[in-house]
C-alpha cells in the first residue's frame, strides 16, 4: 500500500480539517449549554471506553443518581430532585463527553490513514500531530475542570472553565489555520504556510482576552449581576460585589468586575477587528466581511444576553458567534498573513 500510495492531497486533508472545525464549533455551544442548565456535575466519573454506552437499565440510572447525591451540588442546591430531573441534566453532559470522543476519533483515524497513505504534504505532519495531542490535553482539562466541582464547590471553578474553554478555541483555531494553509497549497502549490503578522498577533491577543472574559463571566454566572445595558444597576461601573478585593483578586473573581470589564473591553476587540478587516478587505473581501458580520452579531447578542437575564437560546447563541468570529478572525490574519 505505501508503495502504491498517491500523492500529497492538501485539499482532501483540508477538506477533513474544516469538518472537524465544525465537530468543535458544535462542541463549544453543548458546552455552553451543558454549563447554562447546571450540567456538568451530573456525572461524577470518567470512564473513557465504558462511559459511552448511557444507563440502559432502572438500576443503573439509579446507581448514577446515587452517585450524584453524594456531591455537594446535590445536597446543597438539588435536595428532592427527582430521577426525571436527574435524567434531564444527566443528557447534556453525556452528549457533550460523547460529542468529544466522536471529535477524537474524527481526527484520529482519517490523520492516520492519510499518514499509512503518505499523503500528508511535506512540513504538516508534525502540526497535525501536535493538534492531536492538543484533543487529548483537552479531555485531561475537562476531567480536571469537573473533578473541582465534586468534593467541597457546588460548581465547577470558574478558572479551570476557562481553561476548559479556551484549550478547545485554540485547539479549533490552529485547525483552521493549517486548514487554511493547506487550501493554499492546494490552490497555489506554494508550501510557504502564512506568517502571524503583528497586526493578526495583536487582534488575537486582544481577542484572546474578550474571550477569556466571557469564559469568566459563564463560570461566575456573572451575567446574572444586572439585565441593564449599558449601565450595570444604575451605575457605569458598579463595584467589587464583595468589599476588600484586591484589584487582581477582582479582575479574576468577582462577578460584577467580570462582567464589567468583558461588557467594556468588547469594544477594543471591535475597534481592533476593524483594523484586521480592513488590511485582509483589498486582499481577500470576504474574509473581511466575515469579520465585520460575525462581531456584529455578537455584540448585539451579547446585549440581548444580559437584558433578557440570560436566556439560555441567547446565551448558546452569543457563544457560537464567540467561535465563529474567532475563525474569522483566524480567517483575517491568515489572509494577512499570506501576503508577509
Amino acid at each position: 500500500m505505501l508503495q502504491s500510495a498517491s500523492p500529497a492531497r492538501p485539499r482532501a486533508i483540508a477538506n477533513w480539517l474544516f469538518a472537524v472545525a465544525i465537530l468543535i464549533v458544535l462542541m463549544v455551544v453543548i458546552g455552553g449549554i451543558t454549563r447554562l442548565t447546571e450540567s456538568g456535575l451530573s456525572i461524577t466519573q470518567w470512564k473513557p471506553v465504558s462511559g459511552i454506552v448511557p444507563p440502559l437499565s432502572d438500576a443503573q440510572w439509579q446507581a448514577e443518581f446515587d452517585d450524584y447525591k453524594r456531591i455537594p451540588e446535590y445536597r446543597q442546591l438539588n435536595q428532592g430532585m427527582t430521577l426525571s430531573g436527574f435524567k434531564q441534566i444527566f443528557f447534556w453532559e453525556y452528549l457533550h463527553r460523547l460529542l468529544g470522543r466522536v471529535i477524537g476519533l474524527a481526527f484520529a483515524l482519517p490523520l492516520l490513514w492519510f499518514a499509512v497513505r503518505r499523503q500528508i504534504p511535506r512540513g504538516y505532519g508534525w502540526r497535525l500531530v501536535a493538534l492531536l495531542a492538543l484533543g487529548g490535553l483537552q479531555g485531561a482539562v475537562g476531567w480536571w475542570m469537573v473533578k473541582s466541582g465534586l468534593s467541597v464547590r457546588t460548581d465547577v471553578a470558574h478558572t479551570r472553565l476557562a481553561t476548559h474553554l479556551l484549550v478547545a478555541l485554540f485547539t479549533l483555531a490552529g485547525i483552521v489555520w493549517t486548514a487554511l494553509d493547506l487550501r493554499w497549497l492546494a490552490r497555489t502549490g506554494d508550501n510557504r504556510p502564512a506568517r502571524l503578522t503583528p497586526l493578526g498577533g495583536a487582534v488575537l491577543a486582544i481577542l484572546f482576552v474578550q474571550l477569556l472574559y466571557g469564559a469568566l463571566v459563564a463560570g461566575l454566572n456573572a451575567g446574572l449581576v444586572t439585565d441593564q445595558w449599558p449601565l450595570m444597576n444604575g451605575r457605569f461601573f458598579p463595584g467589587a460585589t464583595v468589599e476588600g478585593r484586591g484589584m487582581l483578586d477582582a479582575l479574576i473573581n468577582d462577578p460584577a468586575v467580570v462582567h464589567f470589564v468583558h461588557r467594556w473591553w468588547a469594544w477594543v476587540a471591535v475597534a481592533a477587528l476593524i483594523v484586521l478587516a480592513r488590511a485582509a478587505k483589498p486582499i481577500e473581501r470576504p474574509a473581511s466581511v466575515a469579520i465585520h458580520s460575525a462581531f456584529g452579531i455578537q455584540i448585539l447578542l451579547g446585549i440581548a444576553t444580559v437584558m433578557t437575564h440570560v436566556d439560555i437560546t441567547l446565551a448558546a447563541l452569543h457563544q457560537l458567534t464567540g467561535a465563529l468570529l474567532l475563525l474569522a478572525t483566524i480567517w483575517g490574519a491568515h489572509v494577512v498573513g499570506r501576503r508577509a
